[in-house]
């Protein structure tokens, strides 16, 4: 690690080959779906979907949620995030939202507000929330534990 610098790895991962680029300065209203890798240096207000891997820099921002196979954040992103591979917060990254991810890396310096899942299969979190907890509700009620009973 001699003579790296702590963002050397963001631009490593830059180097892949992009289809999409929100460029600095640019604003995009409504969602954004790619079959391809997505590099946003503006800003998005909408959801992003991606195949492949999201890259967001030090001055992109997303307000929405972020789907990915892997996501790298350096900027900011008002959302919750659901990654299949890995997700990668970098010193520069802020996230106030979720993290539904099989693998994370936060790195010092990065601030995070919200709840982190961990999961080698991403498929439960697809399920709408009633069908999802749905058999959890049904079990506290056969005991009696309800919260809201009207």
């Amino acid at each position: 690690m001699l003579g790296k610098s702590k963002n050397e790895n963001y631009m490593d991962e830059s180097k892949t080959k992009v289809s999409t680029l929100i460029g600095e300065g640019t604003i995009f209203d409504g969602d954004l779906t790619s079959p391809e890798t997505i590099r946003i240096d503006g800003v998005i207000n909408g959801n992003c979907t991606c195949s492949k891997k999201l890259i967001l820099s030090a001055d992109g921002q997303v307000k929405g949620n972020i789907s990915a196979q892997s996501v790298i954040i350096s900027g900011k992103v008002d959302g919750d995030i659901v990654v299949s591979g890995k997700l990668e917060l970098l010193s520069t990254g802020k996230i106030a939202g979720n993290i539904t991810a099989s693998s994370i890396v936060i790195d010092e310096g990065a601030c995070f507000d919200g709840r982190c899942t961990m999961t080698s299969s991403i498929s439960e979190h697809y399920l709408p929330d009633n069908q999802n907890k749905s058999g959890e509700q049904d079990k506290k009620n056969e005991t009696g534990d309800t919260k809201d009973k009207k």
